[in-house]
Parts: C-alpha cells; structure tokens; sequence
C-alpha cells in the first residue's frame, strides 16, 4: 500500500494493482497465521523453515505488481526481479528501466530496502508476538558467522538495527536531493544502496549523475557493509569502535588496496586522474558491498582489474552489514586458523588458539566456518557447471553463479554491467532465483531444509 501514492502522484496503473496485489497478500497471510500452530515454542528447525518460506513467500507474492501491470515478460521474469529485489541482489531482466511505471520502480528499490535488514527482523521489530523464540528467526536470517545481540532482548536488538538503518537512508536521501538528485530518484537510490541491492530508476544506473553525487554514494555504501553494530555503538559514544575491530580494518585495507592497483591500471589506459579514481573507487566498493551499482563499464578494463573484481565478488562486505558475499571476517578467521595449523606441524605440543579482537574464536565457529566455505565452493562449482549446460558461456557462467550466490547482480559476457538477465534460458533464471536465495540466507539455512536429518522427528 506505500506504493499506491506514488502510483497516482503519477498516474500509472499502480493504482489499482498493487491495492489488488496487498489484499490478495493478506488475505493469504490471514490465512495462514489462523491455520498454523507452532505447539509451544520456536526451536531453531522451526526457525529455518519460517526463514527461508517467509523469503519464498515475499517473493511470491511481491511479484503480483509486475504481474498485473505487465511489466515484466513472463511469471518467471516477476519471480525473478522480485526476490533479485529481496534478497539485494539487484540483477535485473529489464531492458528498458526508464520505461517502467514509477510505481514499479518505486517497488522495486523497497522491495530492496526490506530485503536489507531482513524482512524477518523487521518483523522482530514491529511484531512482539514473534519475541518468543525470536532468537532462532534472527539467528537463521542475520548474514555473518555469529549473530550480534545489542541487547538481552532481541525485538529491542531489531528496533535498534532498523532505527541505524532508516536514519541513514534518511540522511543519503539529504544529500543527494542537496546534490541536484529529484526526490524520486534520492529515495530510490538511498532505497538501494542502503540495502547494497543496486536496482537504480536508470538505464544507466549511476553514471549519469555528478561527481559529487557519485562520492555520496560510494560512501553510503560503504556504510552499509560494515556491521550495523558497529555504527550503533558510534551512535551511543564508542568512537573508536571501528578502529578496535579486525574486520572493519580490513574492510578498509582491501578496497584501499584494490583501489589503488586498479586506479593505476584504469589511468594508463584511459587517461583522467580524478575519473579513472572515481570509477574504479564506485566499482571496488560497489562489487564488495554486493551493491552492485554501476558507473563504468568495466568490461572494457584488463583482464588483471577484472579479475581482481571478480575476486572481490567471493569476498564480500563485513559480518553484520547488509552486503553479501562471504564476510571478512570468514576469510581473516581461515587464514588465522591455516597459519596455526603451520604452526602446529612445527609445534605440535603446542596450545595455538585463533584469536579475533583480543578474543578466542571458538572452535565451533571455526568448523561452522569451513563447513560454509566448503558448501560454498561446492555449491558454487556445481551451478556454473549447469549454467554451462544450459548454454551460458564461460565469462557468464562463472559470474552468473558467483553474482547469485554473493547477492551482487552484475557480472561479466552476457551480464556483463551494460547488460541484463533478460536473455538468458528459463531453467537458469530459476537456478539463479535459487541461488539468490540460498546466499542471502546464508546458504546453511536453505540447505539443511534438504537434510533428511532435518524431517526426522
């Protein structure tokens, strides 16, 4: 219903579709609050199933917009662009975005505003019913290795994560209207940085906008891949709490890093200090975030600036942030536990913990942590594998799999930035769906769904 306002500021047939769309969404969702009964309280099993079908059924039913106005080609280009919107992924099958209804690209940027801190917490937030056993929905959709509880109570750990989040969408949206940006598009683009989604009302997405506006972005986004936690403890007076934390320095070294090498590299070719600077600083925090938003068509950079971007799709943004990817933290806490177990070979009567912030990362985490590189991997090989068998090329197939799984959206070959998902066979846009949905979930909560220990009594 937030979008019928803008569907009659401007006179689309949002009007009538998405009143339609949300009474057919909550007549089915009465429905099934009055016909389901958990027995007692939440346990972590039950926790996963409601995670990922409440995911599913977003998207479902988030889809019926584009259905009804006809803005996209088919059932499966909804599905798509409605859970890519969901889950911040931000790939998109549309060819002409300026040509949309406003209402549809309004939509499209909240569905990925809600996707960014998780509909579930959100409903944490606002529902206090749900604080019962609440801590097992946080846990199953909160991306990063250990869920961060600001607070004993964890409704009051979601009001807090979503006041951080609405306040800084708040003041991007500030920034770029005082940069020249129209209202429509400082809401959009707050909508969808914000979230790291990347959807932008553009066909050009960023790269029609000023210098000025390009920097306002490129900070919030680099904002929102750091651990919200982070920015709350800023907020209360713990100044230096992102200079205590390993993660956030690395965070910060790596795009310092990526940057500078393929600054270098974009200046000799193409010429333009302060551009080729710009550019390359907008693509590095773009792709790390998973944000995904585009300023220049990097395609045409070498192989060697390519393949660092590619590199930087597995890695992603900080634990607790709303990037996708692996988290930081994962990759510092395997290199940590590699260069002790050389150690160990060394010494092997020695006591040699993995510490993180001062502190000793516990062995269950390390395993949970290994455990989830190895599925990834698997995962990962296995979907370019059948994106290659359904006729993806190479460049595609390898990205397709990777933009999917990290939430990123653009790739390279046929997905390249200056391309869409449009083109590509109906199994793979449903294979991606899936992959989209396992990487914002963190894959762990998608996947034991499929265990037969999960469905033993």
């Amino acid at each position: 219903m937030l979008v019928t306002p803008i569907a009659f500021i401007y006179g689309d047939g949002g009007i009538l579709a998405f009143p339609f769309s949300a009474l057919i969404t909550a007549v089915s969702g009465f429905i099934a609050f009055k016909y389901t009964d958990f027995g007692g309280e939440l346990r972590a099993k039950e926790g996963f199933a409601i995670v990922t079908l409440g995911w599913l059924s977003a998207s479902i039913f988030g889809c019926l917009p584009f259905i009804f106005m006809g803005a996209a080609p088919s059932i499966t280009d909804a599905f798509f662009e409605t859970i890519s919107g969901f889950t911040t992924t931000g790939a998109t099958i549309m060819s002409d975005i300026e040509g949309l209804p406003h209402s549809i690209l309004f939509w499209r940027s909240l569905t990925h505003w809600l996707g960014g801190m998780g509909i579930i917490v959100l409903s944490l937030a606002i529902l206090p019913f749900l604080g019962i056993g609440g801590m097992q929905l946080f846990k199953a959709e909160v991306p990063g290795p250990v869920a961060d509880k600001l607070t004993p109570r964890i409704t009051q750990t979601a009001k807090i994560l979503w006041a951080v989040y609405v306040a800084l969408t708040a003041i991007e949206m500030g920034l770029l209207m005082y940069g020249g940006m129209d209202w429509f598009d400082a809401i959009t683009h707050s909508f969808a940085t914000l979230s790291t989604g990347g959807f932008s009302p553009n066909n050009s997405s960023v790269g029609e906008y000023s210098p000025f506006l390009q920097y306002v972005i490129i900070l919030f986004m680099f904002l929102a891949g750091i651990n919200f936690s982070l920015h709350f403890r800023f907020i209360s007076g713990s100044f230096l709490s992102y200079f205590k934390n390993r993660e956030f320095l690395i965070y910060c070294s790596l795009i310092t890093i990526v940057t500078v090498i393929i600054s270098i590299d974009v200046f000799r070719r193409f010429g333009g200090l302060e551009q080729a600077f710009r550019d390359t600083l907008f693509q590095v925090v773009a792709i790390v975030t998973s944000t995904g938003f585009g300023t220049a068509d990097f395609e045409q950079w070498s192989f060697s600036s390519q393949f660092l971007l590619y590199g930087l799709m597995f890695i992603g943004g900080c634990a607790g942030s709303t990037g996708g990817g692996m988290k930081v933290v994962r990759w510092y806490i395997v290199v940590k536990f590699v260069f002790s177990e050389v150690k160990r070979l060394l010494h092997p009567n020695a006591v040699i913990p993995v510490r993180m912030d001062g502190a000793t990362v516990p062995t269950s985490v390390i395993m949970h942590i290994l455990g989830f590189f190895v599925l990834y991997i698997l995962i990962y090989g296995v979907s370019v594998f059948l994106l290659a068998l359904m006729g993806l090329d190479m460049h595609t197939s390898f990205t397709a799999a990777v933009s999917a799984l990290s939430n990123i959206g653009p790739g390279l070959g046929d997905i390249g930035p200056t391309e869409n998902y449009g083109g590509l066979p109906t199994m793979a846009k449903w294979l991606l769906c899936f992959l989209m949905l396992m990487g914002r979930l963190e894959i762990f909560t998608v996947f034991v769904l499929f265990s037969p220990a999960y469905w033993r009594k």
